[in-house]
This record gives structure tokens, sequence and C-alpha cells, in this order.
């Protein structure tokens, strides 16, 4: 099932040897066919959507459309190659509204969020690779060491900072975390269940898998074990990876993992979790989609179906009988 992971499908070469060549990165810039994926505020340039029943489609960038957004945009990232043509990361960020308009000339800016499901898996995960880079960019402007200016190289996969004495480097970064779907074999002979939950800013009714961050000197089971216990109180054992998903929203590393839960009373943390309640697979297939909740919260919904959180439910489902 992996292969439907939404934003796991990056077909891109990326071609790491390229970083240090400047002069080359230069001349793909100007070279007609290289295509740019332009990044706006966090959202992804998207072919207008119509009432055509044809999926979302990723706008890349050629020509001399693209040399001009180049030379609009900051943050240039050479993402790797595509078919052989170079493909770059451009960030217009520091653009207004009226004057991106002029650039993207039937296209929209969209949330990837919002249509990435929909899309062409390679294409999904070739936006959501570019939007996380260009974050990464924004969040790093200034040296986290001496609080010195940065400026891009080796590429877009290096800031350097300006500091004459001892200019420290700063590479791109993942937040590591990990997400987990917690079940149990069922209690007095009832079905086998998993623990789901909510948090209060989630909207109406949306259920999910438990997740966390990992921190530092802490393993990846030690982490799922810790996050469990701290938000529903509830012990587990046999923890087991299931799959990983890159989650550029804004910077996450999804690790994905089922747990065996030995104990069974829910004891939330208020601070982290609305609710969280113990679910049989027959009560999970009644789950509504992700946004058809109610404002009481009597409708329970999945989560989407990008998130691993969906995928996690979907694997565990499959397995029912």
């Amino acid at each position: 099932m992996t292969d439907t992971l939404s934003y796991t499908q990056n077909n891109l070469l990326r071609a790491a040897a390229a970083h240090h060549r400047d002069d080359w990165i230069a001349e793909q810039l100007e070279a007609p066919e290289t295509l740019i994926v332009p990044i706006w505020r966090t959202q992804n340039l998207i072919a207008s959507m119509n009432a055509t029943d044809s999926p979302p489609q990723a706008t890349l960038v050629s020509g001399e459309r693209a040399r001009a957004i180049v030379k609009k945009s900051v943050n240039l990232t050479f993402l790797g190659l595509r078919n052989d043509k170079a493909v770059f990361a451009a960030d217009l960020t520091a653009l207004s509204e009226d004057s991106v308009g002029g650039l993207i000339n039937g296209s929209e800016f969209i949330d990837l969020r919002t249509v990435g499901r929909l899309m062409n898996g390679s294409d999904a995960s070739l936006l959501a690779y570019a939007r996380g880079i260009i974050h990464w960019h924004n969040t790093h402007l200034f040296c986290g060491t001496c609080g010195s200016p940065t400026s891009i190289k080796q590429g877009g996969h290096l800031r350097l900072c300006s500091n004459p004495d001892t200019p420290h480097p700063t590479f791109p970064r993942t937040d590591p975390a990990v997400i987990m779907l917690v079940t149990d074999n069922g209690v007095k002979g009832g079905a086998p269940r998993c623990l789901l939950g909510r948090h209060s800013k989630w909207i109406q009714g949306n259920y999910s898998t438990l997740a966390g961050f990992v921190e530092p000197g802490e393993s990846l089971e030690a982490a799922v074990t810790r996050e469990v216990l701290e938000e529903a109180g509830i012990h587990v054992t046999d923890v087991t990876y299931k799959a990983s998903q890159p989650w550029p929203f804004p910077s996450s590393l999804m690790l994905g993992f089922r747990a065996l839960g030995i104990s069974s009373e829910i004891i939330l943390d208020e601070d982290e979790l609305q609710d969280a309640q113990w679910f049989t697979a027959d009560e999970v297939h009644r789950f509504k989609e992700w946004g058809e909740g109610d404002d009481e919260g009597k409708i329970k919904c999945l989560p989407r179906h990008d998130s691993i959180s969906r995928w996690l439910i979907e694997d565990w489902l499959s397995e029912q009988t």
C-alpha cells in the first residue's frame, strides 16, 4: 500500500554533485527547457481548475516565462533533473498579489493540501519538495549561531552566514515526527480496536492517529511509547515501523508506526487532546470523510486522504475481517 502514500513519489534525479557547479547552475537558469516550480507564500502554482473532470495539474514553467519568474524570485533552489531537464524552485513570496498575478498566466496559487491527493503522484511530490525547501530558506535568513544574514550557496542546498570571522553553514533540515496507530486485540472477547483522538483546533468530528515530535536523545520507538502514554495514558508494546511520508506542512518527516496497547483506560492530557476513544473496525467504517462533521461533533470523520494517518488506519482496516 505504500505506493499510495501522497508526496512519496518524487521521481527527480537529485543530482547532488551539481550543487557545487555554479557555472552549470547559471547556465541551466538561462536554458529554455529548464522547468521552474513557483512558490508564493507557501502556495503552489496549479493550472486553473474549471468545471471539467480533469484532475488538478501542476504548472511547471519554462522558456521566457520561466526567465521572467527567475528575475523576480529570491531563494532559487536547484531541485534536480526530470527527464534530463533541470528543475528549480523559485520563491515569489516577496511579490504582491497583483505583481505575482502578471506572471502566472492562467494558473493560480493554491494550498497543496487541498488538491495534492487528486494530482499525479510525482507532480504532487515535486510540489511538496519545492514547498518544503522554500520554507526552509525563509526560516533561515539569519544565522542561528551569530545572527548574521545568510546567503544561498550550493544551488540552494546551503545557507552561509556573512560573519567574516567564522561563516557558519546551515543545511536543509526536516523535523522527525512519529505518528502511530495504537491497536488492541479487543476486550472480553470483543473485536480488535484502534485508538484515535482529536485536537480541539481540528475541524468538528475529525479523529486521527496520535503523533508527536521526536526529542533529542530519543529513539523512534521510545518516542512512540512516550507520546502515547503522555497524550492518552495508554501503555504500548510491539512498536513496529510501517512507512514514512514527507510532510512539508511546514517541515516534517512523518514516521509511521503500529503499536499494541497493553492497557485500556484512557487518561487524557487535555493540553494535547480534546478526546480519545477506542473504536472497532465496524465503528471506523461508519466514519464520514474529512470535513463532513457536524458542529456538535457527533458525526466522526476520518483524516484527509493525503495523510499517513489515513493510510495507517486503512492499512489496519484491511486486516480486519
